[in-house]
């Protein structure tokens, strides 16, 4: 399948689960606004998550996949090496989360201490965090064996499952919040630490039907792994010693989670939760383009460098940067000036205040400056990942971290919340220059004038459909502030008037790579060794 297609794939239904995981957020803002048990379950859905995107969908994936790939290769259609590495590693993987998490469960109270200390000085909210967190760590294990498993599924072009799971998250999760609002509503309607304890139980249930699903998916791609006894054979050492700095270096978004998390505890009671909403709203772009396109392009770049074709190595990831940037420009630029219009309209009502989401807005613009820079980062590191270069991105990771820190003891004081999120995005364009710049001294990737042009049409659409907007979105005002149909219908204008500028300019001026549209026009028949083609489509 082609890269389009792949990213298409994935995109899709990440689109998906964003959409559902919108829906779960209104419902949160709602139910609990931005209070004492909003800021204890944010840090308690924090923990597993970060750790989730840091190891099992960061480190453990970039590791595992190309060394997975590599052996479905070498036997033609036997595939036997590959299953077997595979059993070993997860002989040995379960056991390494399962201590982890026993850990980590037990030492609770001090890592929460370490990233949420003010905690303490509100009665009962650092005790609820605790609690909290303890519930929620174990989701740890459960969505670090569904990566794995994906990862297999993705090395054989099966990206259709591993992108639908967190679908069953949100859903679970949704139940979790309607439970909790009527647990909290029969007890008299006051105490809002039910709905946290609803959502913390709800995602351990999240957990095992996200596990159950994917064990499902594997066995009917033809995979059939088994329970074996712990076996640490040089390849499972060799993905270790490449997982030890993958872990940093992949994560480093994930990281400055960590760390945008200390600092946002030590301001105002709620930072954490419009920090962590506004989040969402950035999200949506770097989950659906950034994550699909990082997923579709290491497999199909390993199998490209393995075989020493550097030609279209080059034009493969060309295709996803020009990709990247002809939808996450325009995502950026219409997330900025409708930041208040987005805030506003998703999540203000019931406990969220207008003047909760008014400084949300602020937080999305910081942001989304560095929007461009979050999706490259995804789309350069698999050019390192895929020759097992893991150690580079550590170094890298390492100086963005270390002076995203020092920014933020300097402007947190200042600008607040405002100024963490800003930090975090200009770290992260240090991050990506710096990526792109040994890319191309080493000579893996460079930027042509073909691709340079494209970008520099890209700008100029989105220019003009930033134009639009301004003017637009202060008219419809009255209904994106206005009553959930007046919001539905004023926010969609905004996104569609958006689309159809941007997409009308950029097909005008030649932004829009005819290749490309012919590949996403094309249906292209599925490789007989991926299996029942509904699984992928």
């Amino acid at each position: 399948m082609s890269l389009v297609r792949n990213v298409g794939t994935i995109g899709g239904l990440t689109l998906l689960s964003r959409v559902f995981g919108f829906v779960r957020d209104m419902l949160l803002a709602r139910v609990l606004g931005a209070g004492l048990a909003a800021d204890a379950w944010q840090l308690a859905f924090t923990l597993p998550n970060t750790f989730r995107r840091l190891f099992a969908e960061g480190a453990f994936s970039v590791a595992f996949v190309p060394m997975y790939t590599r052996r479905l290769g070498e036997n033609g259609e036997d595939h036997g090496a590959a299953n077997q590495f595979a059993n070993d590693v997860m002989a040995v993987f379960i056991w390494v989360l399962l201590g982890f998490s026993a850990i980590c469960m037990l030492a609770m109270p001090g890592i929460v201490w370490l990233l949420a200390r003010e905690f303490q000085q509100v009665p009962g909210k650092f005790e609820l965090a605790t609690n909290l967190s303890r519930i929620t760590f174990p989701y740890l294990a459960l969505v670090s064996m569904v990566a794995m498993l994906s990862g297999i599924l993705n090395a054989r072009s099966r990206f259709a499952p591993g992108a639908f799971v967190p679908v069953l998250l949100n859903l679970v999760m949704i139940a979790g919040i309607v439970a909790g609002y009527y647990w909290r509503e029969n007890a008299g309607g006051a105490d809002d630490r039910l709905v946290a304890w609803a959502l913390a139980i709800s995602l351990a249930f999240a957990g095992i039907a996200q596990l159950a699903y994917m064990a499902w998916a594997t066995r009917r791609a033809g995979v059939h792994l088994k329970f074996t006894r712990p076996r640490f054979t040089p390849e499972v050492k060799r993905l270790g010693m490449l997982i030890l700095p993958a872990t940093f270096g992949a994560g480093i978004y994930q990281i400055s989670q960590l760390v945008d998390t200390f600092f946002a505890t030590s301001l105002p009671q709620g930072s954490l939760t419009l920090l962590k909403l506004a989040d969402r709203l950035n999200q949506m772009p770097l989950g659906v383009f950034g994550i699909a396109l990082g997923t579709a392009i290491l497999p199909m770049l390993a199998r490209h460098i393995q075989a020493g074709n550097r030609s279209e190595a080059q034009r493969l990831q060309s295709n996803a940067v020009e990709i990247a940037m002809l939808l996450c420009l325009p995502c950026a630029a219409a997330l900025a000036i409708c930041a208040e219009a987005f805030s506003t309209g998703i999540f203000q009502g019931g406990r969220m205040t207008a003047a909760d989401t008014d400084l949300m807005g602020a937080i999305v613009i910081a942001l989304v400056a560095g929007l461009p820079a979050y999706v490259l980062i995804k789309v350069f590191q698999p050019a390192f990942f895929s020759r097992e270069d893991t150690r580079t991105p550590v170094w890298v990771a390492a100086g963005a971290l270390l002076i995203n820190i020092a920014l933020n003891f300097y402007v947190v004081p200042r600008y607040g919340i405002v100024g963490l999120a800003g930090a975090t995005a200009f770290t992260a364009t240090l991050n990506v220059l710096t990526l792109y710049t040994i890319l191309q001294l080493r000579g893996w990737f460079h930027f042509t004038g073909k691709l340079a042009g494209r970008i520099a049409r890209q700008i100029v659409a989105t220019a003009a459909m930033s134009a639009a907007l301004l003017w637009l979105t202060p008219a419809l005002e009255p209904y994106w502030r206005g009553n959930a149909l007046e919001r539905v219908m004023s926010l969609s204008g905004l996104i569609l008037a958006g689309a159809v500028v941007f997409f009308a300019v950029a097909f005008l001026i030649g932004a829009l790579d005819k290749d490309l549209i012919a590949q996403l026009r094309r249906r292209r028949p599925v490789p007989a060794d991926t299996g029942p083609p509904n699984l992928s489509e």
